[in-house]
């Protein structure tokens, strides 16, 4: 089969399309003709050799996985062969405690998808059966490799990590990028009021159509003061943080009283201060958010066929045109996804 394969990371990265053996499903797996693969921020700092942890040598990435089921394994019973899935972003096992907590993506023995183990960048895959999710006939492959991550991510976050509730106001970070332009849309859709921070003027209008009821352009990342201004001084009461270290002090300053920041990303790495004292006095929560379980995906899944969020996939290219990919993103040019394509 054809794959896009790391070589060696870096700044340029050393990548090639070969031609490997084709996977072979284990007793709990499935094979998975690829259809379409997102191309995440995890995949770049990959690439770029900034996460080396647990990565598998000579790795065909890609996490955000939609195909069709070719064959299954002989434990398999809940997806066939012809079925439409998408995958979540961890290789699951189903069976510890963690899986059956319904935290699969947290998987104590599973292996990230396009990390610890082979993913999407590539015609075939296999994953286990406990990582996939049947999709309806009729959403399209091509988009539906962004139910999981990002579309996904940002229901976790934003309703699991954020407990975002009905007249809230919410802050979205990135909000031109993979995560913010769904995250945007799940909070439209949950009754909030959404206030889209982004470093492209560019982006603009096209986030106030995708529901923001006001967009603040901060390309030096400074835009406490805009908030407080917005919410009559009180700040909001959920932000949405996917940017980490660099987004921080702006994000703490935005909060509300009792207001929840939700860390969904890293995109520089480092420290930050946070005085014990000034969480205390604002009555805040600093919440963590990575992954999708399955019923994160379940829920996008039925936010897309309400309509009430469309999945935005911006291009899609060829596995040989990686470079493309990987600079276009590097210099967050993208709005929302962009996908390969095998």
């Amino acid at each position: 089969m054809k794959a896009l394969v790391l070589e060696k990371p870096g700044e340029t990265p050393e990548m090639a399309v070969k031609e490997i053996p084709a996977p072979v499903p284990g007793p709990r797996q499935a094979l998975v003709r690829v259809r379409a693969c997102g191309f995440c921020h995890h995949d770049l700092l990959v690439m770029r050799g900034v996460l080396r942890r647990g990565v598998k040598p000579r790795l065909v990435l890609g996490h955000e996985i939609a195909g069709e089921v070719v064959e299954t394994g002989a434990l398999v019973s809940t997806v066939f062969p012809g079925d439409h899935v998408v995958s979540l972003l961890t290789d699951a096992c189903g069976v510890c405690l963690r899986c059956a907590q319904g935290r699969e993506h947290r998987c104590l023995v599973g292996a990230g998808i396009g990390h610890g183990a082979d993913g999407g960048f590539a015609e075939l895959v296999v994953v286990s059966e406990a990582s996939l999710v049947k999709l309806p006939p009729e959403l399209p492959l091509a988009e539906a490799c962004v139910l999981a991550c990002p579309l996904g991510v940002a229901v976790n976050a934003l309703q699991d990590g954020g407990g975002l509730s009905s007249g809230e106001t919410v802050v979205v970070t990135g909000a031109g990028g993979g995560i913010g332009v769904h995250a945007v849309q799940v909070a439209r859709a949950a009754g909030a009021r959404v206030i889209a921070v982004t470093t492209s003027a560019e982006k603009a209008d096209r986030l106030r159509g995708l529901g923001a009821d006001e967009v603040v352009i901060a390309p030096d990342l400074d835009f406490a003061e805009r908030v407080a201004a917005s919410t009559n001084g009180e700040g909001a009461d959920v932000v949405l943080n996917v940017l980490g270290t660099v987004a921080f002090d702006a994000c703490w300053r935005s909060l509300a009283q009792f207001g929840r920041m939700v860390v969904a990303g890293e995109v520089k790495g480092g420290a930050v201060p946070l005085s014990p004292a000034e969480l205390l006095f604002k009555d805040a929560k600093l919440v963590g958010v990575a992954g999708v379980s399955r019923r994160h995906v379940q829920t996008a899944i039925n936010l897309v066929q309400q309509g009430r969020v469309r999945p935005v996939v911006s291009q899609t290219f060829r596995l040989d045109e990686w470079m493309q990919v990987y600079e276009a993103v590097r210099e967050r040019r993208p709005f929302g996804r962009v996908t390969l394509t095998p």
